[in-house]
């Protein structure tokens, strides 16, 4: 069966179409006019294994918040529908992962359960890198755990370098999405609950 999935969403402030494919190659393409958030995502696809095709258009004479945040639940949702009952998987992901004086640490439960939960130095106050301001990656995550119904933990444990912080977080989550979608061979067509349905 084929872990896929196309969301198209279209409001006022954005329209996007994102295609997904779980068992990828790490590639991602499509147009997104936000230099860094794209290499951010590039990251996300490269160690995740995910293909990722993403079309965005958005009111960036504003800013570029609608278009992160719109892109976080598009591409939720398009996680938990390409993995649907999620049978066989590990469920559980993580990732420590060091980058130069940065050491981050990403834990991922595909639980149904929506939580972001992130700990570290502010994101808020890094200022911009090109059109993106660096607090839309805890925008960005809070809204991608809430549309694919997820616990996503992200830990900063040191590090001063604000490049390296949001690559090392994107890369270190891309690592534990990898982990979490892959099979147990173990579990086969068992879905990863003692309560039988997540």
């Amino acid at each position: 069966m084929k872990r896929t999935a196309k969301i198209e969403r279209k409001t006022n402030e954005t329209e996007i179409s994102l295609s997904l494919n779980v068992d990828g190659k790490g590639k991602l393409s499509g147009d997104i006019p936000i230099p860094f958030f794209e290499h951010m995502l590039d990251h996300l696809a490269k160690y995740s294994l995910f293909d990722i095709e993403l079309n965005l258009k958005g009111d960036f004479s504003i800013d570029c918040h609608h278009s992160v945040e719109d892109t976080g639940i598009v591409f939720g949702d398009a996680l938990k529908e390409a993995l649907g009952e999620k049978k066989g998987i590990y469920r559980y992901g993580h990732m420590i992962l060091p980058m130069d004086e940065v050491l981050t640490t990403a834990a991922v439960d595909l639980s149904g359960r929506p939580y972001f939960k992130y700990s570290g130095p502010s994101l808020t106050n890094m200022g911009q890198f090109g059109i993106y301001d660096s607090e839309l990656t805890t925008e960005f995550l809070h809204k991608l755990s809430i549309h694919a119904a997820m616990n996503l933990h992200i830990l900063v444990q040191c590090g001063e370098n604000r490049h390296h912080i949001h690559e090392s977080i994107f890369k270190a989550l891309g690592f534990a999405f990898r982990n979490a979608v892959s099979f147990d061979s173990s579990r086969k067509d068992d879905i990863p609950s003692t309560k039988g349905q997540i």
